[in-house]
């Protein structure tokens, strides 16, 4: 690695003179600007405005900006002559837990290389202070013109250090948040929980740049004067979830689907299946029925509301039409009745006719009898 700053970390009375290499490389394809016409670089020329001519790096400088516009020039010697105690040090201020560190501060990362072998020792005794407090070093140290924020930490046997952004750096994360408050209900987070534990866990050493392959790939098919092969399309989503249970269901299934878990030959579900996808699903069904019912009866209480009159008009007319036929039929039960009365009188007058006369016969036929005798 090659190292780009010489210095010394300052641990209390101990120091440990260190080297500083980067820890991460950039492997983003870079293209340059070209004339499209014919194919010529374009070019950025450093150009005075005052004499409108190019100016070589050796008569470059520094200069800052006043409020009015005025430049006012800045040597290497000014800056040198400044208090900057920290130009060559990496000043170790305290050891705080990893925790308190925001994510957000943290910058560049850089490794930590022994400058020589009398650092062995120091540097080997300030790695294993940190990996068994299970703490990190913060630090001040400076690197190209300016003071910066540093923290320290433990990689395997090598001491790492992160560039911080100063606090007052850090903007407010207020401006970013949503303006309007949201709800998010039990089953939705049930389902992205279910997703998240599909989607389960990854090996970061794994995933790689898509992006960069396809672009090295058309390149090397440019060189080579061959066309590239075409790309396979992406689903490009709407940008507009119009269905936030749906999509995630939606996403579910096709993480298991990805995972290897989707549906079998025979299109029935596979027995590896979640089952926190299927109580999640289940809870979804019926919180939206529960939505549903509510709908419904809101819906329900203004038709019947509007249906009110109808049904009381409709119940009058049945009840006149009721009432009606409750006085035919007692019309026709009281005829029938005074038929019966009529027909009982009739019968009954009939019999004592009957019985008179019969009573006379007889009475006849014994006043014979006696006359006979």
């Amino acid at each position: 690695m090659q190292s780009i700053w010489n210095g010394a970390i300052s641990f209390g009375l101990v120091s440990i003179p260190v080297k500083l290499a980067n820890a991460t490389v950039n492997h983003a394809v870079s293209f340059r600007q070209i004339h499209t016409e014919d194919g010529g670089r374009i070019r950025y020329r450093k150009v005075c405005e005052l004499e409108e001519k190019e100016v070589p790096s050796s008569e470059i400088g520094k200069g800052f900006e006043d409020a009015d516009g005025t430049i006012v020039p800045i040597t290497e010697e000014d800056l040198a002559s400044l208090p900057l105690p920290t130009t060559r040090t990496i000043d170790i201020v305290a050891f705080v837990e990893a925790d308190r560190i925001d994510p957000l501060q943290m910058g560049n990362a850089y490794y930590l290389m022994v400058n020589g072998a009398p650092a062995a020792k120091p540097y080997a005794l300030l790695r294993e202070a940190l990996r068994r407090s299970e703490r990190v070093a913060v630090a001040k140290f400076a690197l190209r013109g300016r003071e910066r924020l540093g923290m320290l930490r433990v990689v395997d046997e090598v001491i790492a250090m992160h560039t911080l952004h100063w606090p007052d750096e850090i903007r407010s994360p207020q401006e970013a948040a949503p303006e309007t408050d949201v709800t998010v209900r039990d089953a939705e987070l049930d389902l992205a929980d279910a997703l998240m534990d599909t989607l389960g866990d990854v090996d970061l050493d794994s995933l790689h740049d898509d992006y960069r392959e396809a672009v090295e790939e058309m390149v090397t098919a440019k060189v080579e004067g061959r066309e590239p092969e075409p790309e396979k399309e992406l689903a490009k989503g709407e940008g507009t979830v119009i269905d936030l249970m749906s999509a995630l269901e939606s996403s579910v299934r096709e993480a298991r689907r990805s995972r290897g878990e989707g549906e079998g030959e025979d299109g029935e579900a596979g027995e590896s299946g979640d089952k926190a996808e299927k109580d999640a699903e289940v809870t979804s069904l019926s919180s939206r029925r529960k939505t549903d019912g509510r709908a419904k009866t809101g819906s329900g209480s203004e038709a019947k509301k509007k249906s009110a009159p109808a049904k009381k008009t409709a119940s009058g007319r049945s009840g006149s039409a009721k009432s009606g036929s409750s006085s035919s039929s007692s019309s026709s039960s009281r005829a029938k009745s005074g038929s019966s009365r009529s027909t009982a009188k009739k019968a009954s007058s009939s019999g004592t006719k009957k019985a008179a006369s019969s009573s006379g016969t007889k009475k006849k036929t014994a006043s014979s009898r006696k006359r006979s005798a």
